[in-house]
């Protein structure tokens, strides 16, 4: 039998998927790869990989998308890890540098600047660009919030402009998966969900962040049906931007 391929993101917020799954006998099953959001959704759209835990602005991208499982990358207000950071208050911000490793929190933060913050910015994919403000996601915010004047987490910021949870990444097959499959898929991450402190003790120590409150609660892994409706109207609001 093929080996089902999947690709999940190698920053910190799915080390607990990566974990269940390394860990349990669906590993034999697999073809597993790490990578950045953006890779992981090019993945799925090309047809390189089977199941993509892929940004959820991606999804309508992804040709015969179905969401599958219970678990998603989610957070219930601040996450901790998707920010705008900016040198100037968000009312006298006018050009935004975007995030190349993820179309979901770059179309978040086009989202929450024209409909919850109501301003009309100028975005630039240009990484040398000196712009007020930056998109940044992942690990790689470690430790930034001290060096930017202003930090606009926007797990925080759609949970005020909406009342909604948020959904950032979702697991993603391009094609049918047995649902047998399905089901050991979920027991693999709920088992990787379970042994969070055990990963937690065993991760290196981050400056900056708290990994265990990050993991433990910032994080909210539960694919809910109010993180499904927070998604749909997310999708809605990019195609009105």
């Amino acid at each position: 039998m093929n080996k089902i391929k999947i690709s999940s993101v190698s920053y910190t917020n799915s080390k607990p998927f990566v974990y269940g799954l390394q860990h349990s006998e669906l590993i034999n099953e697999i073809d597993l790869s790490l990578d950045i959001p953006s890779d992981c959704a090019a993945k799925l759209i090309d047809n390189k990989v089977d199941i993509g835990l892929i940004p959820v602005a991606a999804i309508p991208f992804v040709p015969n998308a179905n969401i599958i499982g219970s678990y998603c990358i989610g957070s219930v207000g601040a996450v901790d890890s998707v920010f705008i950071f900016s040198n100037l208050p968000i009312e006298e911000v006018r050009t935004v540098k975007l995030d190349p490793q993820s179309r979901t929190s770059n179309n978040l933060a086009k989202v929450l600047l024209k409909f919850h913050f109501k301003k009309e910015v100028e975005f630039t994919t240009d990484a040398n660009a000196d712009t007020d403000a930056l998109v940044l996601i992942g690990d790689r915010t470690f430790g930034k919030k001290t060096t930017y004047p202003f930090a606009y987490d926007m797990g925080k910021e759609w949970m005020n402009f909406t009342g909604l949870p948020f959904m950032y990444a979702a697991w993603v097959a391009n094609k049918q998966i047995p649902e047998s499959f399905v089901k050991e898929f979920d027991k693999a991450l709920l088992m990787g969900l379970n042994h969070r402190e055990k990963l937690i003790s065993e991760l290196p120590i981050e400056k900056g962040i708290d990994l265990h409150d990050y993991l433990m609660h910032k994080l909210d892994f539960t694919l809910s049906e109010e993180k499904l409706k927070a998604k749909d109207l997310f999708l809605k609001l990019i195609t009105e931007l």
